[in-house]
């Protein structure tokens, strides 16, 4: 990747905001360009899968760590969450769309 690719890339990942797909949409970036700004943000690589519900334009994505775990999720009406894991693949945080905030032991 060469520099100025990946300093935009960096930029981009610094500037989405929550909810992160809806954010990358203004960029207009191709499924893998969305992943190498999810892994910035994440600071982990990403593999994101896409599901697509009939005519009515309805989607979902769902964001993974190497882990196989779900870090990030989002609907098209604008539902989202996030979620971070220890070691042990354990959630530890979760924040949601409608503002509420959950920290685990």
């Amino acid at each position: 990747m060469n520099k100025k690719y990946k300093k935009y890339i960096e930029y981009i990942a610094n500037d989405i905001e929550l909810p992160y797909i809806k954010s990358l949409e203004q960029y207009g970036l191709k499924q893998d360009e969305m992943k190498l700004v999810l892994s910035k943000v994440y600071n982990q690589p990403v593999t994101i899968k896409d599901f697509i519900e009939g005519s009515n334009g309805f989607w979902e994505k769902h964001v993974y760590n190497t882990n196989g775990n779900l870090i990030y999720y989002e609907y098209s009406n604008g539902y989202w969450y996030k979620r971070e894991y220890d070691n042990n693949g354990k959630v530890i945080y979760h924040e949601g769309f409608d503002g509420v905030i959950i920290g685990y032991r």
